[in-house]
C-alpha cells in the first residue's frame, strides 16, 4: 500500500468521520460567534449591539437550520443517517474478537487491531494492517468491514443522492432566510418586510446557482460517463467538475435570475418602479450636448443600469462557495468522510439569504 492510499484508509475510518461529524456543531457555534463579533466591530460605536442582535439571530437560526439538514433530507430522501459512535464501537469490538479468534494474527497486529475498537488508528498503522492482512483473502474481508472501502454511486441511484443533497441544501438556505426576516422584525420594526423580496432573491440565487443546479450537472455527467463506459475514479471526478462548472456555476445564475426577474419582482414591483424612477432622474441630470446624443445615451445607459440593479452575476466568494461541489464530488464518488463539513458549507449560502446579499 502507498502512501495515498495509506492515506485515504485512514480517512476512511468510521470512528473518525464520526468523531469529526461530533464536533462540527462546536465549530460552527464558534465560527458563528466569531463573524458576528467582527461583524459588530465593524460598525460604528452606538451601533454595534443593534448589529451583533441583528447578525446573530441570522447566524444562530442559519447554523440551527444547518445541523438539522441531514436529519430532515434523510427522512425527505429515506436515506439512513450515519452509525453513531458507540454504535460503530460496538460492531468493531465484536468484528475485531471474531477475527483474532479465528485468525489469531501476530502481537503487534493484534495490539493494533485491539486500539481499532474505540480509537482512531495512526496512519503508520492503518498502512501496517492493510500491508500485512490484505495478502489473505480473509484479510482482505475483514478490512473491508472494519474500513470499507468508498463506492462510486451507479447512473441508477444518481438522482436518489441529488435528490438528498438537494434537499440537505435546501434547509439551511430557508433557515437563512427566515433567520433574516426575524433579525429585522425584532431590529427594524418600520421597515423589515421591504427586505424580504432581496432575502427570496438572494436565497434563490444560492440554492439554485450554488447548490441545486451543480449537484444536477454532476449527475448528469456522471450519466453521461457511465453510459460511456467510463469507471475510472479519477474521469469521474473530472468529468462531474465540468458538469459542475457547465450547469451550475453558468446555467445555475442564468436561471436564478430569470425566477428573481419573472417571479420574485413582481412582489417587489412598487420597489422597482421607484428604483428605476431614481435611475432615470440621474440620467436626466447629465449634461448632454445636445437632444439626439442625450436620446441615445439616455436608452443605452438606462437599460445598462436598471439591468444591472436586477441581475446577480457571480463573484469570487460565489465560486468559492463552489467548495461544496468538491464535497458533492466526493460524495458521488464514496468518500463518506466529506459529508460531516457539508453543514459549514451551506452555512454561508443560508447566511447570505438572511442578509439578502444580493442588494
Amino acid at each position: 500500500m502507498n502512501k495515498i492510499q495509506a492515506i485515504g484508509k485512514f480517512l476512511d475510518q468510521p470512528i473518525l468521520v464520526s468523531k469529526f461529524q461530533k464536533v462540527v456543531p462546536a465549530m460552527l457555534a464558534a465560527g458563528g460567534v466569531a463573524f458576528v463579533t467582527a461583524d459588530a466591530m465593524r460598525e460604528e460605536k452606538g451601533k454595534r449591539a443593534k448589529r451583533a442582535l441583528k447578525s446573530g439571530i441570522t447566524m444562530g437560526v442559519t447554523i440551527a437550520s444547518a445541523l438539522a439538514a441531514p436529519h430532515i433530507a434523510s427522512k425527505v430522501a429515506n436515506r439512513p443517517l450515519p452509525l453513531c459512535i458507540d454504535k460503530i464501537k460496538a460492531n468493531n469490538n465484536q468484528l475485531v474478537d471474531t477475527f483474532i479468534k479465528t485468525q489469531k494474527p501476530d502481537k503487534n497486529i493484534e495490539r493494533i487491531l485491539q486500539e481499532s475498537k474505540e480509537k482512531v488508528l495512526k496512519l503508520s498503522y492503518v498502512a501496517t494492517l492493510f500491508n500485512k492482512l490484505g495478502k489473505k483473502q480473509s484479510g482482505r474481508e475483514f478490512l473491508e468491514k472494519l474500513i470499507p472501502s468508498p463506492q462510486n454511486i451507479s447512473a441508477k441511484d444518481i438522482f436518489s443522492e441529488i435528490g438528498y443533497l438537494s434537499v440537505y441544501g435546501a434547509v439551511p438556505v430557508v433557515g437563512g432566510i427566515a433567520g433574516g426576516i426575524l433579525s429585522d422584525r425584532v431590529t427594524d420594526k418600520k421597515h423589515w418586510k421591504e427586505k424580504i423580496p432581496n432575502k427570496i432573491k438572494e436565497g434563490s440565487y444560492q440554492y439554485l446557482a450554488n447548490i441545486f443546479m451543480c449537484n444536477v450537472g454532476a449527475g448528469i455527467a456522471l450519466g453521461l460517463l457511465e453510459k460511456a463506459g467510463i469507471q475510472s475514479k479519477g474521469a469521474r471526478a473530472i468529468g462531474m467538475t465540468a458538469g459542475i462548472i457547465l450547469t451550475g456555476i453558468i446555467g445555475g445564475s442564468k436561471i436564478a435570475n430569470i425566477i428573481g426577474n419573472r417571479v420574485i419582482e413582481p412582489l417587489c414591483n412598487k420597489k422597482t418602479k421607484n428604483l428605476e424612477n431614481e435611475v432615470y432622474q440621474d440620467i436626466l441630470d447629465i449634461d448632454f450636448l445636445n437632444k439626439e446624443k442625450e436620446n441615445i445615451y439616455f436608452k443605452r445607459e438606462y437599460s445598462k443600469k436598471v439591468k444591472a440593479e436586477k441581475e446577480r452575476t457571480p463573484e469570487v466568494l460565489d465560486i468559492g462557495l463552489h467548495t461544496d461541489d468538491i464535497a458533492t464530488v466526493s460524495l458521488l464518488s464514496g468518500l463518506k468522510w466529506i459529508e460531516p463539513a457539508l453543514p459549514m458549507m451551506y452555512t454561508v449560502s443560508g447566511y447570505r439569504a438572511g442578509i439578502g446579499y444580493r442588494n
